[in-house]
């Protein structure tokens, strides 16, 4: 009995001991641990993104196969084009914009120096209930896609004026042209057409949600149906209140897999940036992926 009993106790040792590493060896990767943080989208209501399109859902696998821009040696660098005559806020505003994106996506993100309104001619103008209105597409065309820097990924231009894409049209924040790498949004809407020190916040993170989204496109990421996210559509200001300017854990495998940086790095930056600006709703979902994490 004694000698079964000796030969039989090391191989159930021996087993314990395989399990256990084997189990070492399968940690988390770090969009599996923060995917935990994703928060699930609800049924869409009446007047949504979701609601008026009926869009198909992004798969890593379907984004490896898309056509997109990626971050190249000497062709690396996002800019931001300012048109318009802006205040002292509105240019800090987009002084943080473009701190921020550039910890977004881990690029270098410079400003080039302001193009006055009087680029646009009269034919593109139009007054839209008592306030100027600019045509979106002009703005890529004719002066973006002509002025792009050649160590450019991305030129992005940010008007103080509001944005129309037709005439019949109302309004539009944005519009990009992802094959050029170029894009414009305005700023006009974002703080009901006045920056004040009380709504700057407000504004400043819009214009930060609205940048990445964009430029996120541009780098081949649809509109996210994954989890309450940057990369979600939207149709109104309060929608885009809503989303977060996270990344979902799948967006973020998307946008790393085409930018190699060190998620960690980033998560701290972000963290760091949400603090200091004290945007503490975002400052929490950062706090909470770097517990997930770590």
């Amino acid at each position: 009995m004694s000698q079964g009993k000796s030969s039989f106790t090391p191989i159930i040792f021996y087993a314990i001991i395989f399990t256990f590493f084997s189990c070492q060896k399968k940690e988390r990767t770090y969009f599996e641990a923060i995917a935990l943080n994703d928060v699930k989208l609800s049924n869409p209501k009446p007047g949504s993104w979701r609601y008026d399109h009926d869009e198909k859902f992004q798969k890593f696998e379907d984004f490896q196969k898309v056509k997109k821009i990626k971050p190249e040696t000497g062709k690396n660098i996002i800019y931001l084009q300012p048109i318009g005559e802006f205040s002292n806020l509105q240019k800090n505003e987009i002084k943080l914009t473009q701190e921020y994106l550039k910890i977004y996506f881990q690029l270098e993100t410079k400003i080039l120096p302001t193009l006055s309104n009087s680029i646009f001619p009269k034919s593109v103008r139009r007054i839209k209930d008592e306030h100027e209105q600019i045509l979106a597409g002009y703005v890529l065309d004719s002066i973006l896609i002509k002025r792009k820097p050649k160590d450019a990924v991305v030129l992005m231009g940010i008007t103080e004026k509001d944005l129309f894409p037709r005439p019949e049209w109302n309004y539009v924040f944005g519009l990009a042209s992802y094959e050029n790498g170029v894009g414009v949004t305005s700023i006009y809407r974002f703080s009901n057409g006045s920056l004040t020190e009380s709504n700057f916040n407000k504004s400043l993170i819009r214009l930060m949600k609205i940048g990445s989204h964009e430029i996120g496109h541009m780098f081949g990421i649809s509109h996210c149906l994954n989890a309450n996210c940057v990369m979600n559509g939207t149709n109104t200001l309060p929608e885009t209140d809503f989303h977060y300017a996270r990344a979902c854990s799948l967006c973020q495998r998307k946008l790393n897999s085409s930018i190699p940086y060190g998620n960690k790095k980033r998560l701290l930056e972000l963290k760091s940036f949400f603090e200091k600006h004290h945007l503490n709703s975002e400052l929490s979902r950062a706090e909470q992926d770097l517990n997930l994490f770590q």
